[in-house]
């Protein structure tokens, strides 16, 4: 790996909708101009967003559309436990 890859931006977008889907999806991926473009958007809808690199490494080797797979269940139910956290916050 490059220097200029291991100082990369990265960002991902998750989806989940209890009632339709087995897990969540990753509906976005992008580094650098893309990442920022994901974070942007997120902020614009009041997304919450969770820093956590190694998550987002390992989340950027899936394709668009794919469910997350079941090793890395623990690690993303912390995302959105803290998610609902924060909405429960605001509300």
């Amino acid at each position: 790996m490059s220097e200029n890859e291991k100082q990369a931006r990265k960002a991902i977008a998750l989806k989940y909708n209890e009632e339709t889907d087995p897990a969540p999806k990753l509906i976005a991926k992008g580094k650098d101009a893309a990442a920022d473009e994901i974070i942007q958007i997120a902020k614009q809808h009041n997304i919450p967003i969770q820093e956590d690199a190694a998550l987002v490494q390992l989340l950027t080797e899936l394709e668009i559309n794919e469910t997350i797979p079941e090793e890395l269940y623990e690690a993303v139910a912390e995302i959105f436990a803290f998610i609902y956290r924060i909405e429960k916050e605001i509300n």
